[in-house]
């Protein structure tokens, strides 16, 4: 009985040590997401391109901001010499517009963050892709981000192929064939 014990653990050792040779290999990695977009063209051509439009919009905005200033230290001086009923009524007049300003000011910047929102949303998307098919393109079992919003708290930096990622995703991007708008948007 003892000899049929020690010969089913062994015939179970021997299977188990086959079936342990037949894993193969995790191969993992990680992507730093915050260094993939600050170096990725496409995100750096996109984020150029929106601070461009909110400078453009800005000064527009500035403008009249600084005209309404003016207007309101002008107020101050002719208030006295009109009286207190013209007073008031400018006062009213220059708080309106004040509000106006206010509104027109949050309104930019919505418009604006809505408009990049969009875009980057399918900068994202596309940069997901990406990775998803490099990987399995290359043999990866998993990769990682990490940056911003970490999903690995340790990683080896020889996981770590962050550049190869860039590299590729910015080949990718230079093949692309331009549109004129994009074109003058580069040259920006």
């Amino acid at each position: 009985m003892k000899k049929a014990l020690v010969i089913i653990a062994l015939s179970v050792l021997v299977v188990s040590c086959e079936k342990t040779a037949e894993v193969k290999e995790v191969k993992t990695a990680y992507v730093d997401t915050s260094v993939l977009m600050k170096e990725y063209t496409e995100a750096k051509d996109l984020e150029a391109k929106y601070k461009a439009q909110s400078e453009e919009k800005g000064r527009q905005l500035q403008a009249e901001i600084n005209r309404f200033k003016q207007d309101a230290a002008n107020f101050q001086s002719q208030a006295q010499a009109n009286g207190q009923a013209w007073a008031q009524q400018r006062g009213a007049e220059l708080q309106k517009r004040e509000q106006q300003l206010g509104y027109a000011q949050q309104q930019l910047a919505q418009q604006l963050q809505q408009e990049s929102g969009v875009e980057m949303d399918s900068l994202v998307s596309g940069v997901k892709k990406f990775i998803k098919d490099y990987g399995k393109k290359n043999g990866y079992s998993y990769i990682y981000g990490t940056g911003d919003a970490a999903t690995v708290l340790y990683a080896e930096d020889k996981y770590d192929i962050t550049k190869e990622i860039v590299k590729a995703l910015n080949d990718k991007y230079k093949a692309q064939p331009k549109t004129d708008a994009t074109k003058e948007e580069a040259k920006k």
